[in-house]
């Protein structure tokens, strides 16, 4: 079985999503369940060949009652351009999922009853998809945005303060408009809860971010970017000055002048390895 073959033994259904199609079936939805999950599913797996092309470690793909996501173990140290091609590989399949049902539906294949709601759901789930709330494709798309101008740390939390007024913003528009939609409702949860998780270990992603970067899981780190730091600042206050897609040389200043630089390797190695988590940085000149 080829590499991509094996992707469909990564496949992970939601408990409820089974509660969701038991539903269908009894108030007779069961067709329209069914190209819903069809359209999630190309979808999900569109990002999921592309990351297994660039030979991403792809821990699950989860199937959710109103969309799915691509579990992986990349923690920003992919190339922005290989991390933007991922994200953008979900909702570029529903470009000829729409193109292959209006030929279906041109060449009487498919009746015009199955041609709308097709329709109507790919670009409901395509337009859904692209607003800038995380975990959705468009919040990644605000992160690798915001990552070209920030750090780290500084993006993750730009990132996510933004997704969280926005989708303040978003969710009350449409719970006027709307307010007993239980898809809605579970929308809603579903996105909360991942604001406030990622938020909470955004400090924890911080870390495997470094740990990628330290035993050497980077891939074509774009441009070199130099980081002038004062001699007593701590060493883990300069790791907080990393940005995904650079390369850091670290410059060490002391009463206002140069007094030698670091490469960012032996800074990590000195964190990690040496465990000098409390260290200034000025004293790693004195050990390398």
């Amino acid at each position: 079985m080829s590499e991509y073959g094996k992707l469909l033994f990564k496949i992970r259904v939601h408990p409820t999503l089974w509660f969701v199609i038991g539903v269908a079936i009894l108030t007779a939805h069961f067709v329209e369940v069914l190209m819903l999950l069809l359209i999630v599913f190309i979808h999900e797996m569109g990002h999921a060949v592309c990351a297994q092309h660039f030979k991403w470690r792809i821990k699950s793909i989860q199937l959710l009652p109103f969309g799915g996501a691509v579990e992986t173990e990349e923690y920003g140290n992919k190339s922005l351009k290989e991390d933007l091609a991922v994200v953008l590989a979900g909702p570029l399949q529903h470009v000829w999922l729409i193109g292959a049902a209006f030929l279906l539906y041109f060449f009487s294949f498919i009746s015009q009853e199955l041609y709308q709601p097709f329709l109507y759901m790919n670009l409901m789930l395509l337009a859904f998809n692209l607003l800038p709330i995380w975990p959705l494709d468009g919040g990644r798309l605000l992160f690798i945005g915001i990552s070209l101008y920030c750090t780290f740390l500084e993006a993750q939390k730009h990132t996510l303060h933004f997704s969280a007024a926005f989708a303040v913003v978003a969710f009350l528009t449409w719970l006027i408009l709307d307010p007993l939609n239980l898809n809605i409702w579970l929308i809603v949860f579903f996105i909360s809860l991942s604001l406030v998780m990622e938020w909470r270990q955004r400090y924890y992603a911080f870390i495997r971010f470094l740990l990628q970067r330290h035993y050497g899981h980077t891939n074509d780190l774009a441009k070199l970017k130099p980081i002038l730091v004062d001699s007593q600042e701590p060493i883990y206050k300069v790791l907080e000055l990393f940005q995904r897609g650079c390369k850091h040389p670290v410059i060490i200043m002391k009463n206002g002048k140069e007094s030698g630089s670091l490469d960012e390797t032996e800074i990590l190695h000195a964190y990690f390895s040496e465990k000098m988590t409390n260290g200034k940085i000025g004293d790693l000149l004195y050990s390398y």
